[in-house]
């Protein structure tokens, strides 16, 4: 379970709170072109979220699927609430909605990743935020990535992975398009100076 392995993840792994770039050769569709906010990463393996996958569901279909709202009280919502950020998170339980969030809304089930950014995966934070009393800066994903233990290392190695320092605003913009780019140039790297092959002889 995601907060459990949060919970539970001890001492901070090297990866954890880092930005996680997709390689060109990584052939994985799940992960073509992705950046991922690494949540947490120990011995027992690694799980965060896809930062740049837009998710066809809308804010106003899962209040709708919830239950939380009627069609006619969604009416009344202000424009920023129903366009309020759904991306897809990974795909493991893609059906699970986690919202990450700025360390300003905290709830009994909220989880801080870091000194900023915190978890929450329980209603609460949704009702929250279509009530007006949400954080001041948030993301809603459906569904996250996993690792298992030395799988995401494994990979690292394997030159599918670039990472470095995450940055908060790049986890909660909205404009997905340039999202892989503007990543890869926190490190200084343009999309075509990446080679398939790098590092290997």
């Amino acid at each position: 379970m995601v907060e459990k392995s949060l919970r539970d993840a001890g001492e901070p792994g090297f990866l954890d709170g880092q930005f996680l770039i997709a390689m060109p050769g990584l052939q994985d569709g799940n992960f073509v072109r992705s950046v991922i906010y690494i949540c947490a990463h120990s011995p027992a393996g690694a799980m965060g979220f896809i930062i740049n996958r837009a998710q066809p569901v809308s804010f106003v279909d899962l209040l709708l699927h919830l239950d939380l709202m009627e069609g006619r009280d969604i009416a009344g919502l202000p424009e920023t609430i129903r366009r309020f950020p759904v991306f897809m998170g990974g795909p493991v339980e893609t059906g699970r909605g986690f919202v990450l969030h700025s360390d300003d809304y905290e709830s009994e089930s909220s989880i801080p990743v870091n000194e900023d950014i915190s978890l929450t995966a329980t209603l609460d934070i949704v009702r929250a935020i279509t009530e007006g009393r949400g954080p001041k800066r948030a993301t809603m994903l459906l569904g996250y990535a996993g690792w298992g233990p030395g799988q995401l290392e494994a990979e690292l190695s394997n030159n599918g992975w670039l990472n470095c320092t995450a940055t908060e605003a790049l986890i909660f913009d909205t404009a997905l398009d340039t999202k892989y780019d503007r990543a890869l140039a926190l490190l200084g790297v343009t999309p075509e100076a990446l080679s398939t092959d790098v590092g290997h002889a």
